[in-house]
């Protein structure tokens, strides 16, 4: 066995208790760049270990230094229990690194090979160039066959690698511009961080799907992010978000702006508002916790409901239980508790152990339920699954009546820019009304908050523009912003018009 291949028999939680992992939408990555400070790929490691709740499944740096070249290294695994070894870290000289940290599509995760682990690296004419990518691209099955057909050979079966060979194919003669050579001939969402001997890149597609944030660090240092919660633990000042369809190219100590793409409106993904990005990160100059708050106070206000106690579904739902809490008058309380020290690799997962489910993972503060009309506040529903084993939890500690409030429209449609969604048949707002969906839980109320109130909770006052939407929301609409044509190839229907 490779040194790199996970244990034959990890204690995995999230395949473990099936449901439980298997019941939120993934993230599939982050990104992180440092330039111009002393072994830059340390501050990468720290980095990749903030965002590590964007993927946890590998992760990978590759650094620069111009005594050794570029060096690399990609690990299966957290970030913690790799990249804080002083034997690897030492393999990663310079001032200048990059790094990404990967959560692998859904039926994927199993056929994962390290090859597939980001940065991905590519001897150049002009020489080399390493690049990283939050997001997904669109028309990949299409780039592939054509690449291949053209003498392309790929190395992994990620989407990303089409970036590399399209790079490869330009007749351009600077790596900033084969990076946006390249680009121009994707689709979908992308944030990309890329360095080259001497560059730190940064590009986030003409939406702005996914995001990414620049900041400076020391006296010459800079940083590209996906979050902020990441240059935080670096001491680095948030300084602004890259701008949809714009690309930073950082050298000697400055920053140039370029415009590479045909200007279009911006459609952030909502979902990092609701629960991709960590609470105490800022986005659009806004800070998620309060968003996600104010979320819950939105959702009181729409769905009210007599109760006893409102509880969040840890830890997502908790900023939004804040709310709701508040603005409604119910008192706050505790009423699941997360057993914050479960591990991957911990015991053989038996039948007794699977049966236990989400248990393993979440405890029932009974003292506090019993008796009670409790209101459970989560951040999103996609099966269903984790929902029902939550309520059966509650109920058994002897709650009076279990009311399900979420911090999220219903998702009925799977996302094609950079996020892990089942099939849409699999979503459970797809084929049930929300009355049915409540019958289905088992629960005494069931409400979502609207569409409208979601968009007012991030700032817009007069909530959704439906003729020209201000985000991305196509996993609560079925709106796709970027036509997911290799999905069309496939037999995939988009919403028809209404």
């Amino acid at each position: 066995m490779s040194k790199h291949m996970p244990p034959a028999h990890p204690f995995d939680f999230d395949a473990l208790s099936g449901d439980a992992g298997d019941d939120k939408l993934h993230e599939e990555c982050g990104v992180f760049g440092v330039i111009g400070v002393t072994d830059a790929a340390n501050f990468v490691a720290l980095g990749l270990h903030a965002l590590q709740h964007r993927g946890q499944e590998a992760g990978g740096i590759v650094s620069y230094d111009p005594g050794s070249g570029f060096n690399s290294a990609r690990r299966f695994g957290y970030v913690r229990d790799n990249f804080t070894k002083q034997s690897l870290m030492e393999t990663l000289p310079g001032a200048l690194a990059i790094g990404h940290v990967r959560y692998s599509t859904a039926g994927s995760k199993g056929a994962t090979q390290i090859r597939d682990v980001q940065p991905f690296f590519g001897e150049f004419s002009m020489g080399g160039a390493a690049i990283a990518h939050n997001g997904n691209i669109t028309n990949a099955d299409a780039l592939r066959r054509e690449l291949i057909e053209r003498g392309s050979i790929f190395q992994s079966s990620s989407d990303s690698e089409c970036i590399i060979h399209l790079m490869a194919r330009s007749l351009q003669r600077k790596v900033p511009e084969r990076i946006m050579d390249a680009l121009r001939r994707v689709e979908g969402a992308f944030s990309v961080v890329s360095m080259t001997r001497t560059k730190l890149i940064g590009v986030r597609d003409p939406l702005g799907v996914r995001p990414l944030v620049i900041g400076r660090i020391g006296d010459d240092g800079w940083v590209l992010s996906s979050e902020t919660c990441a240059l935080d633990i670096i001491g680095a000042e948030y300084l602004r978000d890259v701008e949809p369809g714009e690309m930073v190219v950082i050298e000697h100590g400055e920053l140039k702006s370029l415009r590479p793409f045909m200007p279009a409106k911006p459609r952030f993904c909502i979902f990092e508002h609701v629960y991709f990005s960590r609470p105490d990160s800022i986005i659009g100059g806004r800070s998620v916790y309060e968003t996600r708050r104010q979320i819950g106070v939105e959702l009181a206000r729409e769905a009210p409901v007599e109760a006893d106690l409102v509880c969040p579904v840890p830890d997502s739902g908790t900023p939004a239980a804040i709310g709701f809490a508040h603005e409604s008058g119910i008192p706050y309380g505790m009423g699941i508790i997360r057993n914050q020290y479960m591990g991957r690799t911990f015991i053989e997962p038996t039948e007794q152990i699977r049966n236990m489910g989400v248990r393993l993972k979440l405890n029932v503060n009974r003292a506090l339920i019993r008796g009670k009309r409790v209101i459970l506040v989560d951040d999103s529903v996609v099966r269903g699954t984790t929902s029902r084993k939550i309520k059966e939890m509650i109920l058994d500690a002897g709650a009076a009546e279990v009311h399900f409030r979420i911090a999220s429209p219903p998702t009925a449609w799977p996302c094609f820019y950079g996020v892990d969604t089942p099939q849409r048949e699999k979503l459970l707002a797809a084929t049930m009304s929300e009355d049915e969906m409540r019958d289905h839980l088992a629960v005494d109320s069931l409400k979502f908050i609207s569409l409208d109130g979601l968009y007012r909770a991030v700032g817009e006052a007069t909530g959704r523009d439906a003729s020209c939407p201000q985000y991305c929301d196509a996993c609560f609409s079925g709106d796709y912003p970027v036509a997911p044509s290799d999905m069309i190839a496939k037999g995939f229907e988009l919403k028809a018009a209404e």
